[in-house]
């Protein structure tokens, strides 16, 4: 690293503690995301599409509504509509208008979406290798339980998003 690089590094400064764990988390969220990033590429999908064929799987072969299913993403989908739309268009999901009120749709992972996360699986745990792995367990359970105290008071009542502790 050049001596200037490294003395704006060492100057940086930040508004508060606050922000720079903040900003610190961010930098990581953006340099791990990077890596699944070309991994769900590489097959078309985005991180969000993953993450809700993930999802429906667990509850196969029962099917969710698409309220709840948004509801229990990591992160929110803007337009859940157009992301239902594109994995339904490459036969991964299926969507079924409940009779007794035709405004709930559920949602179903299809036999494609199946064999789809069965294909990634070993890729997917190889992307959290690569992105982890040089963590040891207890560095690991650490970051969990200090995640679960930033994200609690936050957390609303009814989330779907358990502690890891």
């Amino acid at each position: 690293m050049s001596q200037r690089a490294s003395s704006t590094r060492s100057r940086r400064r930040f508004d508060s503690i606050e922000q720079s764990a903040y900003l610190n988390l961010w930098r990581t969220y953006d340099l791990l995301k990077s890596f699944e990033d070309r991994l769900f590429g590489q097959h078309d999908l985005s991180a969000q599409q993953y993450n809700t064929l993930r999802l429906l799987k667990a509850v196969h072969p029962t099917r969710v509504p698409t309220q709840e299913l948004a509801s229990r993403l990591i992160s929110r989908a803007p337009d859940m509509t157009r992301l239902l739309d594109r994995l339904e268009a490459r036969g991964l999901i299926d969507r079924e208008r409940l009779p007794g009120n035709r405004r709930v749709v559920e949602i179903g992972i299809a036999a494609a979406g199946l064999e789809l996360l069965e294909t990634l699986a070993a890729e997917v745990r190889e992307c959290h290798k690569h992105q982890l792995g040089h963590m040891s367990p207890d560095d690991l359970a650490a970051l969990n339980a200090l995640l679960d105290r930033c994200r609690a008071p936050h957390e609303p009542p009814d989330s779907h998003w358990p502690a890891t502790t």
